[in-house]
């Protein structure tokens, strides 16, 4: 027999919405969230095109080990699935 779980989404507590932008375009996300999860709830998924074939890049093990989500923030190459939304974060495709 299947047990039905409740559903408890109602109860989970997020930080405060900030704004944020990508390539000049406002963003939203939740302060403190990884930027890739911001990214694809606003339907960013192209991060970064390869550089041998210029096919679109985007979020794939998001945890840090393939580099496929790299954006510049400050002038850095970073993992957009290990970077934090922060408040007037700027974000730039590589």
């Amino acid at each position: 027999m299947i047990r039905l779980v409740p559903n408890h989404a109602a109860r989970i507590k997020r930080s405060e919405k900030v704004t944020f932008t990508f390539d000049g375009m406002p963003v939203e996300g939740h302060d403190g969230e990884m930027l890739v999860s911001a990214l694809v709830r606003a339907n960013i998924l192209t991060l970064r095109h390869a550089p041998h074939d210029a096919a679109p890049r985007g979020a794939f093990c998001c945890m840090g080990l393939c580099q496929e989500c790299a954006v510049v923030v400050k002038g850095q190459t970073v993992e957009a699935c290990r970077t934090e939304v922060t408040a007037d974060l700027v974000v730039e495709r590589v």
